[in-house]
């Protein structure tokens, strides 16, 4: 599908360095947006758009404040900024610890990629045991981005057990039992990215896929009598 792509407003600190287009069918009628596909999710089921959003388009960074935590919840495309270029907008990366740095660093994505993260995290969503049903506009938008739809086909992406889409409910204390996780974690694209348990998310930490799979099969064989 040929994306609209016209440019749209951008507010905020980073409004010179970052960008917004309309995701939009070419040729669509109305006015252009972002995630027109999450309009009903963001009606029905806001916490869940909100993290598709957030989880598509922003780092982490930490969860508490201090000096040295780094920034949290920017956009990933701004991390792609030189150190110089940073320090203009009043985030000096020299001042933050190196662990802090490179995981900021590798947190950096494209905004093209960002956006068809957060694409295909809904085309996932609306193919999970229980979710809702999604609206003909948008299926057709989706599969013509993706492929067809397939009810309850959504699997964690590490354990491949099914997800249900109440567990995005049971969010306690800031700690959702879905995720979004990545196939790489060093890599934010759509080919990379899917929903993982809360646990396999942890459990797989910075290794790949393969990378996880060969150490639990190592354990396995020096367990197994």
């Amino acid at each position: 599908m040929d994306l609209c792509k016209k440019s749209l407003p951008v507010r905020g600190k980073y409004k010179d360095i970052a960008e917004k287009k309309c995701c939009r069918e070419d040729g669509h009628e109305g006015e252009c947006g972002e995630f027109s596909y999450l309009s009903d999710l963001s009606t029905t089921h806001p916490r869940v758009a909100n993290k598709i959003k957030r989880d598509a388009t922003k780092t982490t960074g930490a969860a508490w404040k201090s000096e040295d935590a780094g920034p949290n919840r920017i956009d990933r495309w701004v991390m792609l900024q030189s150190d110089e270029v940073l320090l203009q907008y009043g985030l000096n990366m020299a001042a933050l610890k190196p662990g802090v740095v490179a995981k900021l660093r590798e947190k950096a994505a494209t905004y093209d990629d960002c956006m068809e993260v957060a694409a295909k995290l809904t085309w996932l969503a609306y193919q999970m045991p229980d979710a809702p049903e999604c609206p003909p506009t948008i299926k057709k938008y989706l599969e013509s981005r993706f492929s067809p739809m397939v009810a309850s086909a959504t699997t964690c992406i590490v354990c491949k057990e099914p997800l249900s889409f109440s567990l995005f409910e049971n969010a306690q204390r800031g700690k959702a039992e879905i995720e979004t996780a990545h196939s790489n974690p060093r890599e934010h694209n759509q080919t990379n990215v899917g929903f993982a348990h809360r646990e396999c998310n942890i459990a797989q930490g910075n290794k790949t896929l393969e990378e996880f799979y060969e150490w639990i099969s190592g354990i396995l064989d020096r367990v197994q009598p």
